[in-house]
This record gives C-alpha cells, structure tokens and sequence, in this order.
C-alpha cells in the first residue's frame, strides 16, 4: 500500500485512453497537477462514472505509477451541480480551471493555497444568483491566482517612470503587467486602456476581498465595471500564460445536466 496515495483533487481535463478508459488531469491539494487513469470509466457500470465528469471535486485514493497513476477509488467532495444548469457558469468555471491547468506545476508548492482558491472559485461561481455576481467570483479568482502564480499586477505607480499614481489619468498596459501614467502613455507603443482611478480601486479591492465577502466594491459593481475588468485580466493573463487558452473547446466537453 506504500504506492497509493490520498489527495482532494478537482477533476481539469480528461482524454481517452482506450475504448473503456480515460486519462483525467486534475489539481489536487497535496501534489497540484496529477494525472490519472480512470480504468474502465466509460462502462455504464463503472464505479467511478460521473466522478470523473469535468468540474467535479473528489477525496481520491490513487497507486502511484512510473509515467500516470491509476484511480484506484473516488469519493464526491463537489458537483457543482447549480452551474451545469447556467451557460455562463459553465462558460467561467471551465476558464478558471483553464487557468490553474496553464499555470498549475506538478508537486507544485502552492498546492494548498492553490487547490483551495480554484474551489472557493467554483464554488461562489456555482451558487451566485446573478452574471455580476459569478464574475466578481472570477475576477478574485484571476488576480489572486496571478498573485500565486508570481505575475502580480503593479496598481500603485507608473511602470516607466515608478512615481505614484493618485487619481489621475492613467493606463492599463497589459503587455507591462500594470498601470502608467499620462506623461510615460505617450512613449509607451503596448496596447493601453485608459483606466479611471476608481476602476483601478476596483481592481485593488477584488485583489484582497474573499470569495464571500460581499462590501461596498462587489455591491456597487455592474456588468460594465465587472466585464472591462475580467476582459483587462483575461488579456494579461493569456500573455503570461505558457500554453494557449482553448476554454471554448473545453466548454463542448462539458455534460450539462
């Protein structure tokens, strides 16, 4: 029993394998990205069957192989179940497992921090009751995982010339990781988006707040402020990612129940 192993793991990616297996990359809390044979998963009868779908969270025993462990057992942690009801649920949980696939590591040293803030992330985004509310989910999702990651965003001074920025103009340049100042903007030739102070405090605020917490920001904030703020991230984020992004592929994968 030496080579098995147990971890809580969310359920990524999955390949065929064979006719009746699959390969199902996951992130799990003690090892981060891991790879595993569901063996005979594709048989009505299998014992892990719907464990295995896409977005769902599970306490798994696995034997440790030489190139992939096998899943030896499975118990359900998290459905989701409310987001397989919910195109946009669907839509932004299968871009922040994206995400934590992109920049996820083997034995990674984050694991924990990691494994917790893709469930909380799924978890927030399953149970919202509004788009403004899934994607505030989302957006606390990528700044802190860019955090994790070691890609965080620079909001206090201009890039260029590092003076302060208060409530004057400034920009957004996903290309630097940050924001500039009006005076460095004109020498900059990186794509640039003019962003108010307070869209800016906005940012900050997500970059702090907790999943359930539900302040002045995440009151006041509408589907405008909260769409300009994820499409921002989404851009920075495909840039420093090391693989492509192919989150509309991955959304045909998805059962909806």
């Amino acid at each position: 029993m030496q080579n098995n192993f147990v971890t809580d793991a969310i359920n990524l990616k999955s390949y065929n394998l064979s006719e009746s297996d699959k390969i199902i990359v996951m992130y799990s809390k003690d090892k981060g990205l891991i790879r595993g044979v569901a063996k005979g998963v594709k048989k009505p009868k299998s014992k892990l069957g719907a464990r295995m779908d896409l977005l769902v969270a599970n306490t798994l025993m696995l034997h440790k192989g030489k190139n992939l462990d096998t899943i030896c057992q499975a118990e359900v942690l998290n459905t989701f179940n409310k987001t397989r009801q919910d195109i946009d649920k669907i839509f932004y949980s299968m871009y922040v497992t994206e995400v934590v696939n992109n920049f996820g590591l083997e034995e990674d040293p984050s694991s924990e921090i990691i494994y917790n803030l893709l469930y909380k992330a799924l978890n927030t985004i399953s149970t919202s009751e509004s788009k403004v509310e899934i994607m505030i989910a989302v957006i606390k999702f990528q700044l802190k995982m860019m955090i994790e990651s070691g890609f965080s965003i620079e909001l206090e001074s201009c890039l260029c010339c590092h003076d302060k920025i208060g409530e004057e103009t400034m920009y957004f340049v996903p290309n630097l990781g940050g924001i500039i100042c009006k005076n460095c903007a004109e020498k900059v030739h990186y794509l640039k988006k003019q962003m108010p102070h307070k869209l800016r405090d906005f940012f900050k605020q997500m970059a702090i707040n907790d999943f359930d917490e539900k302040g002045e920001f995440e009151t006041k904030a509408n589907e405008k402020v909260c769409t300009v703020t994820f499409e921002a991230l989404k851009e920075y984020i495909a840039l420093k990612s090391p693989k492509k992004f192919k989150s509309t592929d991955i959304l045909q994968e998805m059962p909806i129940a």
